[in-house]
């Protein structure tokens, strides 16, 4: 912490006045200033090497050997910014691990199964907030579901400015098929830069989904990468279907 900023955290006790020389995390904004701090200190490995989001922090690679040396190299980047770590809550070699609400390993990408848990016990939404709640978790997880726009069109209509509709039996039908999806979603797997992409379209009236794929090792079998879907705008529901199919695959 900067020392003119050390008098912004002033408290007072019965031993005397004093303040903090780190920051600390009851600050509203510790956590964005952390995450800020270690976006600067390891940006050139960053998404290469290893991956940091506040405080949870993984090494990554594909060999025992380069694990090493990316650990070696980790290791060398704290001890020079004096960072200290907790060796109680480090895993050395794990081939799967949690990561931001995912389950990762070498070929496969799950979504967690405490997440997902989560939103089948949601009970039905009474407020607008609730819904937007509910939205919200499913967003996060969009990728992994396929047409997520055409399963919850009922739903996004309850936000419309001049008609808002209102929670009915149809939406409660699209609630637990949502909910019934989850408990078989897919498993994604990352993409082999040294394999051809396949990209499916699907173009509806008013919102349009697309799967990014690739043939597994054995090359027989399809496996999903990414799922993506989105309403189109007022005036990209008057496309013609060519202009809606390019539009969907910009």
């Amino acid at each position: 912490m900067h020392p003119k900023d050390m008098e912004k955290t002033i408290f007072v006790i019965i031993w005397g006045t004093f303040c903090y020389k780190v920051m600390s995390f009851g600050l509203k904004n510790g956590g964005a200033t952390y995450q800020r701090a270690m976006v600067i200190l390891f940006n050139d490995i960053m998404h290469i090497e290893i991956e940091v989001y506040i405080d949870d922090m993984i090494t990554k690679s594909k060999t025992e050997k380069e694990h090493v040396q990316v650990l070696r190299k980790l290791f060398l980047r704290l001890r020079k910014f004096q960072l200290k770590l907790n060796p109680a809550k480090y895993t050395f070699g794990a081939r799967s691990r949690k990561l931001l609400g995912f389950v990762v390993s070498e070929k496969e990408i799950e979504i967690d199964l405490d997440k997902v848990k989560v939103i089948q016990e949601l009970p039905p939404p009474r407020t607008q907030k609730e819904v937007r709640g509910f939205l919200g978790r499913l967003n996060y997880i969009a990728r992994f579901i396929s047409q997520l726009t055409e399963k919850c069109d009922l739903i996004f209509c309850l936000f419309k400015k001049h008609d808002p509709g209102i929670w009915d039996e149809e939406c409660q039908k699209t609630f637990d098929k949502v909910k019934h999806y989850l408990s078989n979603a897919p498993v994604l797997m990352p993409p082999n830069l040294d394999k051809p992409l396949i990209l499916y379209l699907a173009v509806f009236e008013n919102f349009m989904g697309c799967v990014l794929g690739q043939h597994d090792e054995s090359g027989r079998k399809e496996r999903a990468i990414y799922y993506l879907s989105k309403k189109f705008i007022e005036c990209e529901t008057r496309y013609s279907p060519i202009e809606k199919l390019c539009c969907a695959l910009v």
